[in-house]
C-alpha cells in the first residue's frame, strides 16, 4: 500500500494532480478543496489510498491524514465506493461528516450528489459507532500513519478488490493478533493474510 506520495507537482487538472516522483508522474483524484491549495512547480506531501481493481490501480490524493482515514472509513459503509466517497469529502468536510453521522442530520448527508435519503439513513446507521466523537480528527503525520489505521487501509484493500464489507471486517479480525505481534503493523502482509482467510472461507 502506498501511505503518501510526495513530489514535484507537475500539473493540476479539475479532479486530479500529478506529482512527479523520481522522474515518473503519479496521477492522484482529488477533491477541490485539496487541488485549491497545491500550485504548479511546488513540492507537495499528500497521504494517499490506493483502491486495487482488476484492471486498473487508482491512487486518492488527500490534504491530511484526517481526510484519508474518513475516505476510507465511508466506503466500510453499503453501498459507498470510492467515487462517492470522494463525492462526499468535497462536499462535506471530515468533522461535517462526524456531526452528521452523529446527529442522524439526513439532510446534510443528501446534499452530496449521489446519496438519497435511504443512503443517507443507512450510511448513518452502520457508521454511527466507527466514526468517532465531533472533535476527535488525529493529528496530522503522513509519514507515520497511527497504527490502527491497518483496520481501514486492509478493509478499503478488500473492499476494492470486491469483498463485502462485511467479509472484509470478519478477515480484519481473523488477522488482528498477528497485527498485534508487529511493532509496526505491515499493511501489505495483513492484507495478504487477510486475502489468504477470505479465500479458504
Amino acid at each position: 500500500m502506498i501511505a503518501f506520495v510526495r513530489g514535484t507537482v507537475a500539473a493540476i487538472g479539475v479532479t486530479s494532480v500529478v506529482l512527479e516522483v523520481g522522474g515518473v508522474g503519479l496521477e492522484l483524484h482529488c477533491t477541490p478543496n485539496t487541488l485549491a491549495d497545491l500550485r504548479r512547480g511546488s513540492e507537495a506531501t499528500l497521504p494517499t489510498s490506493m483502491v486495487v481493481r482488476e484492471d486498473s490501480l487508482t491512487l486518492f490524493g488527500f490534504a491530511d491524514e484526517d481526510e484519508k482515514q474518513m475516505f476510507e472509513l465511508v466506503q466500510t459503509a453499503s453501498g459507498v465506493g470510492p467515487k462517492l466517497a470522494q463525492s462526499i469529502l468535497a462536499v462535506l468536510a471530515p468533522e461535517s461528516i462526524r456531526r452528521a453521522v452523529a446527529g442522524d442530520d439526513v439532510k446534510t448527508l443528501t446534499g452530496v450528489p449521489g446519496i438519497g435519503q435511504k443512503g443517507a439513513r443507512r450510511i448513518i446507521l452502520e457508521l454511527r459507532d466507527r466514526i468517532g466523537s465531533v472533535g476527535s480528527a488525529p493529528i496530522s503525520n503522513p509519514g507515520a500513519p497511527a497504527a490502527a489505521g491497518w483496520q481501514l487501509q486492509v478493509h478499503g484493500g478488500l473492499v476494492g478488490l470486491g469483498w463485502t464489507g462485511k467479509e472484509a471486517d470478519a478477515a480484519i479480525a481473523a488477522v488482528a493478533p498477528e497485527a498485534e505481534q508487529m511493532e509496526t503493523p505491515d499493511v501489505a502482509r495483513l492484507l495478504r493474510l487477510a486475502l489468504q482467510t477470505l479465500s479458504r472461507a
